[in-house]
């Protein structure tokens, strides 16, 4: 069984420390990690910004990526969204009895690599094994700390009429890709899911611009809910144009095919930035710089009328309202 996770890995005794010292240590081997008290202590200037996220993915593999780097740059653009430059990560993991180590371990030298792009450090974590059946496989769990420059005030609730919609690039790649791979399905043309750490992109942005308002990932439930979201909080209408939202044709097409709307679909890898149209030319320089948004575009406008609502032009030239997302339209997607 010297293959598998068993419960006694989950027991705090040898098998635990075993588990941690050859599997976990030596990816994320760091100052703070490695004095492996019950807490990392440091030292940080300015204001914090700290988020949690758990991923249950299913499957825990996909193309793309998989849990291990979706848990990471998750958690990493949460940070982003708040204008945080993320420092420190903890990284905890319910693992069910049987589970193969090779798996743990392509699971963990994901999430290393994934850390190590971003420029941040899991200096903290914890695992648990539970009884055969009783979880699927994996499950992780993150937090995470970044610290905010000072004057920077960005946030859901601060759009403004009159200012621009920008979206990094193309929409549902991660949640199609997700979805044929756990339903076997096979397109000419491979989805793949966009999963990928934001934070050097946002750094980008704000170098071109501090006047950004608002930023957010457009994760479950789509660009869709998220826009609503946006409009909420910020008690603004939002307008967008339906030709100017991309959408990969493999990904348009597997939509089509399975009844789905890209705008509803999940996203692990897409920003939000809501920012004065005197400003967008500059910020999406800025992106367009950068891989992880090369095909930025401006979709759309915050506009005073609707308040609370989103609405889109769509190619017939019709105005369509554009609903936060109701009920689950793909579970297990992140």
């Amino acid at each position: 069984m010297e293959d598998k996770v068993l419960l006694a890995h989950g027991s705090g005794g040898k098998l635990s420390h075993e588990l941690i010292e050859n599997n976990f240590v030596p990816l994320f081997k760091n100052a703070l990690l490695d004095r492996m008290d019950d807490s990392a202590v440091f030292d940080v200037n300015g204001r914090l910004a700290f988020t949690t996220d758990s991923y249950v993915v299913s499957p825990i593999f996909f193309p793309g990526g998989d849990i291990g780097k979706l848990a990471i740059c998750g958690t990493v653009n949460d940070l982003s969204t708040s204008g945080a430059t993320p420092l420190y990560l903890s990284l905890a993991l319910v693992i069910e009895e049987g589970f193969p180590l090779a798996d743990l371990r392509r699971v963990i030298a994901s999430a290393a690599a994934a850390a190590e792009e971003a420029g941040v450090k899991i200096v903290t974590g914890d695992t648990k094994v539970v009884d055969r059946g009783s979880a699927d496989r994996l499950f992780i769990n993150t937090a995470g700390i970044g610290v905010i420059a000072p004057g920077l005030d960005i946030s859901g609730s601060n759009a403004t009429p009159g200012d621009v919609v920008i979206l990094s690039g193309p929409i549902g790649q991660h949640g199609m890709a997700v979805l044929c791979q756990r339903e076997g399905l096979r397109f000419s043309a491979p989805i793949e899911s966009d999963c990928a750490p934001l934070n050097r992109l946002v750094a980008d942005m704000l170098a071109a611009s501090r006047a950004i308002h608002s930023l957010r990932d457009p994760t479950r439930g789509g660009l869709a809910t998220t826009l609503n979201e946006m409009a909420k909080q910020s008690k603004v209408g939002i307008r967008i144009v339906e030709d100017k939202v991309p959408v990969l044709n493999p990904v348009r097409g597997a939509c089509e095919l399975l009844g789905f709307d890209p705008l509803y679909v999940a996203n692990e890898g897409r920003m939000i930035a809501i920012l004065p149209a005197a400003e967008a030319e500059a910020v999406l320089a800025g992106m367009r710089a950068n891989r992880y948004g090369a095909e930025a575009a401006v979709i759309g406008e915050v506009v005073a009328e609707h308040p609370g609502k989103v609405v889109m032009t769509t190619r017939l030239g019709a105005t369509r309202v554009v609903d936060m997302l109701v009920g689950e339209l793909l579970p297990r997607i992140c």
